[in-house]
This record gives structure tokens, C-alpha cells and sequence, in this order.
């Protein structure tokens, strides 16, 4: 297999659940928002949008919020963590990153996740931890949505899809867990 610095990053990636409280710097948010904005999309629309919050109140609102809106959820396990008051949805991280799609956009679940994704990936290159949050969601599944959304300066006609949280990392670890087998196929 080829190695090179990309795949290297790509491999070693790990979700990180415990951050620092120190928040991240101006020039590493520009970097991970940059190559946000340059994931690939349907018809190349980039009918994204980037919320970002450093608030840490908004961000614990954000998690007590959703959390309770989660608890109704028909899934147990998604109802058991709604349920753990230790549990930060953001994990302490200081900033978050809120993904929406244009609703009527081609693709845009598929748009947003490579978005994400490339952030993640940027995040890891340049030190900083990150981890994919969608539990936020829930968040916007109250009755409240709309108010919501409009507080957090999400346009008109965009959803959320996905978030990521970034930020320092408390412990840097690397536990990669053996890959599933069976998972591809050829036709030559």
C-alpha cells in the first residue's frame, strides 16, 4: 500500500470525547473551515452552511436542549445517553461546527458529510481533536426548531445535518481498532 501524509492522517483519525478548556486559534478554525468549504458536492451547488459557536453557555444550552429533546427518542441507546447527565453531547469541547444544507439541494446529506469530514481530517493534520456530534440533531426535532435555528443564524430553507466538535486534546492516544473483514469486493 502507499503511505504519504494524507493517509496517514486518514488512518490514525480517532473521535476525541475529552478536550481541553482552552480555546482554538483564529488561524486553526480558518484552516478547518477552509477545507470544509472545499469538500466535494453535487453539481458542485456547496449549498453548505457553517455555524460556528466558541459560546460556552450557547454550547451547554445547546447540549441540555437537545438532550432533553433526545430523551423521547425510540431508540434506547440514544435514550440512555439523553439520560447520563455526564454526558456533554460536545464532550467540553470550546468550539462546534453546525453543518446545514440547503433543503432543496442535490445530494445534500452527502454534501454536508463530506464537508464534515474534511474538517475532521484537517482538524487531525494541524493537532487539533474532533469528533463527529450528531446527537445535536435532536435539537432541531422540537417544536421550537424554527426559533431555534434562526438564533443560531441558519439561513432560510437549510437544515442542520451534522456538527463537529473541535478543540484540544486532553489525552493523545491512538487506539485503532482492527478493521471489519469482508468489507470489499472486486469485479476485474
Amino acid at each position: 500500500m502507499i503511505a504519504n501524509d494524507t493517509i496517514h492522517t486518514i488512518i490514525t483519525r480517532r473521535s476525541t470525547r475529552s478536550f481541553t478548556d482552552e480555546q482554538i486559534k483564529e488561524d486553526e478554525l480558518q484552516s478547518v473551515l477552509e477545507a470544509g468549504l472545499y469538500a466535494p458536492s453535487a453539481i458542485n451547488q456547496q449549498a453548505w452552511h457553517f455555524t460556528v459557536i466558541q459560546n460556552k453557555e450557547l454550547l451547554n444550552w445547546l447540549n441540555e436542549h437537545a438532550k432533553e429533546t433526545a430523551k423521547t427518542f425510540d431508540n434506547e441507546h440514544i435514550r440512555a445517553m439523553a439520560h447520563n447527565e455526564k454526558l456533554h453531547i460536545f464532550y467540553g469541547a470550546p468550539t462546534v461546527i453546525l453543518v446545514s444544507g440547503k433543503e432543496d439541494a442535490t445530494s445534500i446529506e452527502s454534501d454536508c458529510a463530506a464537508a464534515n469530514q474534511n474538517m475532521l481530517l484537517a482538524a487531525e493534520s494541524i493537532g487539533l481533536g474532533s469528533c463527529w456530534v450528531n446527537l445535536i440533531l435532536f435539537l432541531f426535532q422540537h417544536p421550537d426548531a424554527k426559533k431555534y435555528m434562526q438564533e443560531l443564524g441558519i439561513p432560510a430553507g437549510y437544515r442542520p445535518i451534522c456538527s463537529v466538535a473541535l478543540g484540544y486534546k486532553k489525552v493523545n492516544t491512538v487506539n485503532t481498532p482492527a478493521r471489519k473483514p469482508n468489507r470489499i469486493n472486486y469485479i476485474r
